[in-house]
């Protein structure tokens, strides 16, 4: 099943943050209930994936301005269709970084959200279901 490693991913994540018990139970359902999951058509909602990233030394974090929210956010997106999640996180910051050094700090879930995203246009009002991962820059290039 292509959602089986998110949901392990959530599973580690559950046990070393059990106060998150209502949105990982919500992350779940949404992951089982819907084999589409990973698919930006799905209109409920669907995952996105995004990556913190910190400078090589640890003492910088890297946000983007979202215009359309009009709100400082980690860089990430939408899965589109891509199931598997660092991946789509790694694409994400180089798409809206251009810094082609990143690496994944480790490949567990550092935080869950899920968040309604406004309608807009001919897209209706839908949630995003967001895994976080750390990210770190691998040379002491200044960004």
């Amino acid at each position: 099943m292509h959602r089986e490693p998110l949901l392990e991913l959530i599973e580690i994540y559950s046990e070393k943050l059990p106060l998150e018990n209502q949105t990982i139970s919500k992350y779940k359902t949404f992951i089982k209930k819907n084999p589409q999951c990973f698919e930006r058509s799905l209109e409920e909602g669907h995952i996105t994936c995004a990556a913190w990233i910190l400078d090589h030394s640890g003492k910088r974090a890297l946000l983007t301005h979202h215009r359309k929210l009009n709100r400082w956010l980690q860089l990430g997106g939408h899965a589109d269709g891509n199931p598997d999640v660092h991946r789509v996180a790694a694409r994400e910051a180089y798409e809206e970084s251009g810094i082609s050094t990143l690496e994944l700090v480790y490949g567990e879930i550092m935080d869950l959200d899920i968040h309604t995203i406004p309608a807009r246009g001919n897209v209706p009002a839908h949630l995003h279901y967001d895994a976080r991962f750390l990210f770190s820059t691998t040379d002491n290039e200044n960004y």
